[in-house]
């Protein structure tokens, strides 16, 4: 066991290179799709297909990559991240017109585009984005004008992660100091009383940060293919839109927060993947180990928010 933590640790944390290049690398599309998650259900939209606006995002910024490769460098990465966004804000959008105009549960809806997104890019490897020979199921490799910059040299830590945090403090800001962040965190907190009281377009503004998340999250599917990848293939995300959910959490949907806790989610996949390679522990023991320590830190928390309030109330009894 003590090796396993000492594998963990020393892979998450043991050098510059498992800083930079393995826990930040993994922390950047937790961050942009914990970002994602975190704008959705401060205004009471239940997004659960994250993980599908990564991959429609992906496959979009993938086309552009290798239809647009003649274009010079800044203005092709900056075409990939437009067309990621665009690609999961429109998948997004599905499921807020099935809402808006129908009344479908988004839960129901972005859980079954997340099945959707996984056979679509299945079938571009396999067809319209499939490598000259024909017998990968990926995409051909990018051109070097599609590699996303790397932020330090000699590491693999990219582009992605800056506009990750760059987009946290800007998200933060905008719901503590504008008045449409102001209108979203009132619908989040009581939709009727928003509307009645307040006068909000309710559905207005659930539509826009619908769309706003699936935007951040096909912005992640891009950062991976041009940051990380730099080619399209299946099992481009071993479930990062479903680890975003507990990263939001965790950081109780503060986009500030939200920065740590996809760097703590990043530090436990690097150190779990140590563990596996370093100190053979089974891949399912890595997962119970990664899923016990998120149950941890969560009750942790927990218990100190309980331990304020009621030191709060005491304080208030004795005033």
């Amino acid at each position: 066991m003590t090796d396993a933590l000492l594998a963990l640790l020393d892979g998450a944390f043991g050098s510059s290179y498992a800083i930079l290049s393995a826990t930040l690398v993994r922390a950047t599309p937790l961050l942009l799709l914990g970002l994602a998650v975190t704008l959705a259900f401060r205004a009471g939209v239940l997004n659960i297909g994250a993980e599908g606006q990564l991959i429609v995002g992906a496959i979009a910024a993938s086309a552009v990559a290798l239809g647009l490769d003649a274009l010079p460098r800044p203005v092709l990465v900056a075409a990939m991240a437009v067309a990621g966004a665009a690609a999961g804000a429109s998948w997004a959008g599905i499921a807020a017109v099935l809402r808006r105009r129908f009344g479908v549960l988004e839960v129901i809806s972005t859980i079954m585009l997340n099945f959707i997104a996984l056979a679509l890019v299945g079938w571009m490897v396999r067809g319209p984005l499939q490598e000259p020979t024909h017998v990968y199921p990926q995409s051909p490799t990018f051109a070097s004008q599609a590699h996303w910059p790397f932020l330090i040299p000699g590491q693999r830590l990219h582009l992605g992660f800056a506009l990750g945090i760059v987009l946290a403090i800007g998200a933060w800001a905008w719901l503590a100091f504008s008045a449409s962040g102001l209108r979203v965190r009132l619908v989040g907190a009581g939709a009727r009383a928003a509307a009645s009281a307040g006068g909000i377009d309710v559905a207005r503004t659930t539509f826009g940060m619908f769309l706003l998340s699936g935007a951040l999250a096909g912005l992640a599917g891009a950062s991976e293919v041009g940051g990380v990848t730099f080619a399209l293939y299946e099992g481009l995300s071993p479930g990062y839109g479903y680890t975003a959910i507990a990263v939001a959490l965790l950081a109780r949907l503060d986009p500030r927060w939200v920065i740590a806790s996809a760097i703590l989610f990043g530090a436990l996949e690097a150190g779990a993947a140590a563990m596996q390679r370093d100190a053979g522990v089974p891949s399912v023991v890595v997962q119970v180990f990664v899923a016990l320590t998120v149950l941890v830190v969560l009750a942790a928390t927990q218990l100190g928010a309980e331990s304020r309030a009621r030191a709060a109330i005491a304080r208030a009894e004795e005033a």
